[in-house]
């Protein structure tokens, strides 16, 4: 019961971030599926792009991602049908500044009060300390899983105020092999409608999904339990 008002507490301090989060997860779905019928009804919209229209429209889809407002699955298919090829290391990189502006957004959001929080309690603050060092493999095992959202995590990891460089980094890193393959389904669609429709491409892209969400959440669990494991140990050094 002690623990009762020492929660409400946690979640009204925190009200901002939490209305955050839930938007973070259910806009990307309503958005994606109103451009989808856009782009049902005009399928020609992105094709014969100049080269200043492309980087006009990698500029534009960092944004929409860091926002929520297009999923990176949804992106990447609907970029390998427009684009092809030329344009898969914009996606790549467009990823990167969409990590970025979403990490900048969460901090603003913020403003450091679920960490200020959390750091009131020593084991916390253990817990904290050890993820923060493990912030590569963090990052890299949350950005593998095609399962986890991708503007929500941003909001997530920027709370443990990860170096903004290795954050860029190790979210190219490891949202890769995802895209790799969720861009190549988009380049051999017919249209657009069947990419959407039918993103994971056979038996093949079912077995690579699960294999991607299996690493994801194998590696986050031994991540999590190792860092636990050594905060509790210097805890309690600490109060000896």
């Amino acid at each position: 019961m002690k623990s009762l008002p020492l929660l409400r507490t946690f979640i009204r301090e925190n009200a901002s971030t939490f209305v955050s989060m839930l938007l973070l997860v259910v806009v990307p779905v309503v958005v994606s599926s109103t451009v989808a019928v856009v782009l049902y009804n005009y399928q020609d919209l992105l094709q014969g792009l100049s080269v200043w229209e492309m980087l006009l429209y990698f500029a534009v889809i960092s944004v929409t991602m860091a926002l929520a407002l297009t999923p990176t699955t949804f992106v990447a298919l609907v970029s390998g049908f427009y684009l092809g090829w030329n344009g898969f290391a914009g996606i790549v990189v467009s990823y990167g500044i969409a990590a970025l502006i979403g990490y900048s957004i969460a901090q603003v959001v913020d403003h450091g009060k679920m960490m200020s929080f959390l750091n009131r309690f020593d084991k916390a603050r253990a817990l904290m300390q050890e993820l923060r060092g493990e912030s590569w493999s963090l990052i890299i095992l949350t950005r593998i899983s095609p399962v986890l959202p991708f503007a929500l995590m941003n909001f997530v990891l920027s709370l443990l105020q990860i170096d903004r460089r290795k954050f860029f980094l190790a979210s190219i890193v490891g949202m890769l092999p995802r895209t790799l393959f969720f861009f190549w389904v988009g380049t051999q669609a017919r249209d657009v409608v069947q990419a959407l429709q039918n993103p994971d491409s056979g038996r093949g892209g079912q077995i690579l999904m699960v294999a991607l969400i299996v690493i994801s959440i194998g590696g986050l669990y031994f991540l999590f339990d190792r860092a636990l494991k050594r905060a509790l140990r210097k805890a309690a050094a600490k109060s000896e």
